[in-house]
């Protein structure tokens, strides 16, 4: 039984899988399986990862497309390792990741999910020098219903028990099977899992200090889907207050306010100033307090939003500007909390 099971669900992703197939091959830890989930891709991503040679790679074909949820639903139910790690078939993993992460679980085990901070790169696979920098412990559900810290799919590590104990069954084409991820949302799909560990398990959640995971940045992208991923987390909260009434009652709106301001972010990146500003504008009006709650964030996203929008020249000069001092204080506390780890 291998120590490792590392889900891998692929889907029009030839330009990128190989480098994720080996980033995951290069591992340290070679204690692993990697099971990969072709969700009926049309390009030849299928046939690029079967041109590995590795006795530890499994490909598992669907007869339709079940969507990123419903992959990662296959793979967990194949899978024998101890931990389950998630990998997008976009993104990258440092070489020590599995290594770290085993230390990790193993040295504390009432954790259930650990997850690392994620280095941003551009779709060409080079470095922007900025980083994912969420708050890694002493959080609860409140908080990672709001902000997210486990930050994207190809983060998180989690003990197979942990999914064990949210599993549930779901009729799909006419048979029962079993879930994990609610495979009914096409997005937001990793919050509602981590909220449901959090709310329904007794199991910890935390980060590692270090950037194990290179999360890739898209290349294009729409304004409207930004309004889609926001649909998807309004049905996220619909169905998690389902269950736990009273904690939507008391995050809901919060939370909401959180979601927008980091949807005007993703704004801001597709070069969108009114999207931006709309967006801005709702989660102020939904919930004012996370200008006093985090003020800095807010305030930087607002000026960004308001420069793109105004005179989108001066704001593209004042971002390169920006993303060199950003990378410099990122870089100085990733190592502080290293060593401190």
């Amino acid at each position: 039984m291998p120590l490792f099971t590392v889900v891998m669900p692929v889907y029009n992703v030839e330009e990128f899988v190989a480098e994720a197939v080996r980033s995951v091959l290069y591992q340290t830890l070679t204690d692993f399986e990697l099971l990969i989930i072709d969700d009926c891709s049309p390009d030849n991503s299928s046939e690029i990862c079967a041109q590995f040679q590795d006795p530890r790679i499994q490909i598992i074909r669907h007869s339709i497309n079940r969507g990123l949820a419903g992959a990662r639903n296959t793979g967990i139910r194949h899978a024998r390792g101890q931990y389950v790690a998630f990998l997008d078939s976009d993104d990258i993993w440092h070489p020590e990741k599995l290594s770290a992460h085993a230390v990790h679980l193993q040295n504390d085990p009432e954790l259930g999910l650990s997850f690392s901070r994620s280095a941003f790169i551009n779709p060409d696979g080079s470095p922007t020098r900025c980083f994912q920098m969420p708050q890694l412990k002493g959080f609860d559900a409140g908080y990672l219903f709001c902000r997210n810290p486990v930050g994207n799919g190809s983060a998180p590590v989690i003990r197979r028990q942990t999914l064990q104990d949210i599993a549930y069954t779901a009729n799909y084409e006419g048979a029962e099977e079993t879930c994990f991820f609610d495979a009914s949302l096409r997005r937001s799909e990793d919050i509602e899992c981590w909220i449901r560990i959090a709310l329904k398990t007794s199991w910890k959640i935390e980060g590692l200090p270090q950037p194990l995971t290179r999360y890739r940045l898209n290349a294009g992208g729409l304004s409207a889907s930004l309004y889609k991923q926001l649909e998807s987390w309004e049905q996220v909260a619909a169905n998690t207050a389902e269950y736990a009434p009273d904690f939507i009652a008391q995050w809901g709106n919060t939370a909401r306010a959180y979601q927008l301001r980091y949807l005007a972010r993703q704004a801001i990146r597709l070069e969108d100033g009114p999207a931006a500003v709309a967006l801005l504008h709702r989660a102020l009006g939904c919930h004012w307090k996370i200008a006093i709650q985090e003020p800095s964030r807010t305030l930087v996203t607002a000026c960004a939003a308001y420069l793109l929008r105004l005179t989108p020249p001066l704001y593209r000069h004042l971002e390169r500007a920006a993303v060199q001092v950003i990378s410099q204080i990122q870089h100085r506390r990733i190592n502080k909390e290293i060593i401190s780890h």
